[in-house]
């Protein structure tokens, strides 16, 4: 379905930012989502997941009404363009967030940022085989480092054991747990597919009908089972505290990092780009140990250095790289 959808679009004649400001966004918007990730987490033990996500979109919903309206040079939206909206939306926003949150409230925030290491490769051979883009060498050694990177940080999780009992609460919880590392697995190839959909539609709208639309297509697919929770829900029983926290995560997740991903896109091709999703994983590890009071070692910042370094490799310029990039755009 992808593939047959992933065919050139109607053109719109855009703005395309400047490759520093186009990195800059790409390193906020993936730094943001994994902040979210690793906050998801208490969230989805106050909220039910579904519930917790249909609030989420109808927050974003409100909050980006204004950029629903088609501006004046952009054509109308073909039958292609829409559904790669709605599978970007399928995919990348309902199918992300609820197999996230829930991989997430079954392991931990780290744990969480271990198994989405994997989002850089995902991305670069989704580019190379649905865009058909011409993947440098240098852009597969970043991948490579980025993954090796948070591959060692796996090996040093001491907190995983305690996490995973103190979230489960369970006699099942290895088994739980391994349910929650499938489900961030899914998650990361959702994310893969999300950031090739939108390379894609980067060509056809700009980035806040896109994120307006496809938060809009995310809300319709988690009404169903989100107004059936809501109607059961103790809405009293949530702390103020909480309420802040999930106005964070929807404006965060719904419309920041959208938009600043599909800006950075127009001027950086996917597999480049999602060598940018390693911010993902190391923020969300940041804010587990400095939020959710997970444990940091030596190796795990050892390895953080090495996927750090992956970004670093992947954007500092050169002639050859400049060349490489220009014919895989």
């Amino acid at each position: 379905m992808i593939c047959a959808s992933l065919q050139p679009l109607q053109a719109l004649p855009v703005h395309t930012p400047s490759r520093p400001f186009a990195y800059l966004c790409l390193a906020l918007s993936m730094s943001l989502v994994g902040s979210y990730v690793a906050l998801s987490k208490p969230l989805a033990a106050a909220f039910p997941v579904f519930l917790l996500a249909w609030l989420r979109f109808g927050i974003g919903a409100l909050a980006m009404a204004g950029w629903l309206r088609r501006p004046a040079d952009e054509p109308p939206m073909t039958r292609q363009t829409r559904s790669l909206l709605f599978v970007q939306s399928l995919l990348g926003n309902f199918l992300f967030t609820i197999c996230m949150i829930y991989g997430v409230s079954l392991t931990s925030a780290t744990s969480a940022g271990v198994i989405m290491a994997s989002i850089p490769a995902c991305v670069a051979v989704m580019s190379w085989l649905f865009l058909r883009e011409r993947v440098a060498a240098r852009t597969w050694v970043a991948v490579a480092c980025a993954v090796a990177g948070i591959a060692l940080f796996a090996l040093s999780k001491p907190e995983l054991p305690a996490q995973t009992a103190s979230a489960l609460g369970a006699e099942n919880t290895s088994n739980l747990a391994w349910l929650g590392y499938l489900l961030l697995v899914v998650a990361s190839v959702c994310e893969g597919a999300y950031s090739v959909i939108g390379k894609k539609l980067t060509g056809a709208l700009g980035p806040r009908r896109i994120t307006s639309l496809i938060n809009l297509w995310g809300f319709a697919l988690a009404t169903p089972l989100g107004l059936w929770f809501a109607l059961r829900f103790d809405f009293g029983a949530v702390a103020p505290g909480m309420w802040l926290l999930l106005l964070f995560y929807a404006l965060a997740a719904c419309m920041w990092t959208v938009w600043l991903w599909m800006t950075g896109l127009k001027a950086v091709p996917a597999a480049q780009g999602g060598v940018f999703t390693v911010l993902l994983p190391i923020s969300a590890a940041l804010v587990g140990v400095a939020v959710l009071g997970e444990r940091f070692t030596g190796m795990q910042l050892a390895a953080f250095g090495i996927a750090l370094a992956s970004v670093v490799l992947a954007t500092l310029p050169s002639r050859l790289a400049w060349r490489v990039g220009r014919k895989g755009s």
